[in-house]
């Protein structure tokens, strides 16, 4: 399967596969997301969903795979101090804010650094019909989380710290995007970085977990393994699936696509969190969507 990935790399087929990746991804993560910030501490979901994703990817990265060769292990390195990053910065996000707030700023600040570092890193160009519609898409974001933010009943008192940890987190995206792309394209085998890179990068949070319970004074966690099954395979979805896309084609168009996972959020919350969506929601959600079609269509 390798090779026949890797045969798609610059043509037609592989942009739509590409297309299809990061839509893809951007449904799964905003699923991820509300896992995440569902009713366990952001902090002890992601260990526990992590715990998961080392006991997955273990026999994928020892057996199935080849192992990565010489310089291959620093990109490794440094994408578990990136990931490390960007997870402390998730959870102080969702821990003191509402996730249909800081959900769409910390993805919506990520696309517009990724089609930067894709410039400079890959020498990608967007056009100027491109650069409309990433603007079109950041504007329905931001604007979905303002309008959001205008609806909280509470926890107003915390959302300021909380937009600020999520803007933060957006350049983490984007760092973590771009570096992900030069990382999968280094290695000759697409799929010996995506188990290695699962397997290193999810073996901080549960040791910080244990550090923190220390004492043994654990939450109750009744419920939390199933649900952190479920996140752990939807997590090789929805990162495998994007950086599969940036490895196939541009990181920046597939940066942008992803991004619509607001608009799945929006839904996510609308269905599951019992929040409400009105028109003016649903216009944002729909301006968001018309961006990605513009930089798909003017690419």
């Amino acid at each position: 399967m390798s090779e026949w990935l890797v045969s798609l790399e610059g043509t037609e087929a592989g942009h739509q596969l590409a297309l299809v990746l990061a839509l893809s991804a951007a449904f799964l993560h905003a699923v991820f997301g509300a896992l995440q910030k569902g009713r366990f501490d952001p902090w002890l979901s992601r260990a526990s969903i992590d715990a998961c994703l080392v006991v997955i990817s273990l026999p994928v990265a020892l057996f199935l795979v080849p192992w990565p060769e010489g310089g291959a292990w620093w990109l490794m390195a440094g994408a578990v101090v990136i990931h490390l990053i960007y997870k402390v910065l998730i959870a102080m996000a969702y821990t003191r804010g509402a996730y249909t707030v800081v959900y769409p700023v910390m993805r919506g600040t990520g696309p517009l650094f990724t089609v930067i570092g894709a410039y400079l890193i890959f020498g990608e160009v967007f056009t100027i019909v491109q650069w409309l519609g990433v603007f079109t898409l950041v504007a329905g974001i931001f604007g979905l989380a303002a309008y959001n933010f205008f609806r909280l009943d509470s926890g107003r008192d915390t959302l300021i710290p909380a937009l600020w940890f999520a803007v933060c987190t957006g350049l983490f995206v984007a760092i973590y995007t771009t570096y992900d792309a030069y990382a999968i394209r280094a290695l000759p085998d697409p799929f010996t970085f995506i188990a290695w890179f699962f397997l290193l990068t999810s073996i901080d949070f549960p040791l910080l977990m244990l550090w923190r319970y220390r004492k043994g004074e654990w939450p109750d966690v009744r419920g939390l393994t199933g649900r952190s099954v479920i996140g752990a395979f939807i997590a090789y979805g929805s990162f495998g699936a994007v950086m599969l896309a940036t490895r196939l084609d541009k990181v920046g168009e597939a940066a942008v696509l992803r991004e619509t996972s607001a608009v799945f959020a929006a839904f996510i919350g609308w269905i599951f969190l019992k929040e409400t969506v009105g028109p003016r929601r649903i216009g944002l959600m729909a301006l968001i969507a018309l961006g990605a079609v513009i930089v798909e269509m003017g690419g």
